[in-house]
């Protein structure tokens, strides 16, 4: 599964049976008949297996949302340590295939850059990166997309990690004009299960954790709001993805990250083969 998880996102030369059609050819003794051509079959009379570009030796980059919000725990595991490890086991994955992975660290500006290597000493510094940052500061995730979409080369993967909670057209623009200049994207929105679920009974204090912002609520009173919001938030994500060919995922911190990633990578590998 480690080895093949970003198959179909950087073509190269190498034949294989990724997300990437090339070309046809005669079907031989021991192939997989998965890869039969059978509207080929049926015009020629003959077996064609289809053959695909395989991708090797990618360049990415892991978006990681360090703002205050993602400071946030309701069971003592933040989105930021959430965030922080799946980031950790991405970059070992793609440092394990020989890939080139780097990190930017972000609020509402970049706070710390690590240009893609492929090497073991490298993973060390990411590792270290993301040990040593708090989450601190005001978000502006739409920004910091729109501002990197620019740096970043045409064929590549970008992997944004991040509760999202910021503009929504501003992230989609984000998106998008990642997009439009041919770069891969996958999504990693995580937030807690008090957020997706609002379990809040009594009179509550909320309070901003980027801005120095209070409320006391009734929370039976704005939980049907509040979840309409977040539902249509989320909603709003999942379109712009769909929309332009970005892998979304969301990642709630009440379940085991280990499960959660196996979950997407098994997905991942069943969709390219």
């Amino acid at each position: 599964m480690v080895d093949g998880v970003m198959v179909g996102v950087h073509p190269s030369r190498a034949k294989g049976f990724s997300s990437e059609f090339e070309q046809h050819r005669g079907y031989a003794q021991g192939d997989d008949i998965r890869h039969i051509d059978w509207k080929a079959y049926g015009k020629f009379d003959r077996y064609f297996i289809k053959e695909y570009r395989e991708t090797t030796n990618l360049k990415a980059y892991i978006l990681l949302d360090a703002s205050a919000s993602m400071g946030y725990a309701s069971n003592g595991w933040s989105k930021y340590d959430h965030g922080a490890t799946l980031a950790a086991s991405l970059a070992y994955i793609m440092v394990k295939q020989q890939d080139s992975v780097g990190l930017v660290l972000f609020s509402d500006r970049i706070e710390q850059r690590l240009p893609p290597m492929a090497t073991r000493g490298h993973l060390m510094a990411i590792l270290k990166a993301l040990e040593e940052r708090k989450p601190r500061g005001e978000t502006s995730a739409g920004s910091i997309l729109q501002e990197l979409a620019t740096s970043f080369g045409r064929r590549g993967l970008v992997i944004v990690i991040s509760d999202l909670l910021d503009r929504s057209e501003e992230v989609v623009k984000g998106l998008k004009q990642l997009h439009s200049r041919g770069t891969d994207c996958l999504v990693f929105q995580v937030l807690d299960k008090d957020e997706l679920e609002f379990p809040f009974e009594d009179p509550t204090l909320f309070r901003d954790l980027e801005e120095d912002l209070k409320l006391l609520a009734d929370p039976q009173a704005i939980r049907s709001a509040y979840l309409d919001r977040l539902h249509a938030l989320v909603g709003e994500y999942k379109d712009a993805c769909r929309r332009y060919l970005i892998d979304y995922n969301l990642f709630d911190t009440s379940t085991p990250l280990d499960k959660a990633l196996v979950r997407y990578l098994s997905w991942r590998e069943k969709l390219h083969r």
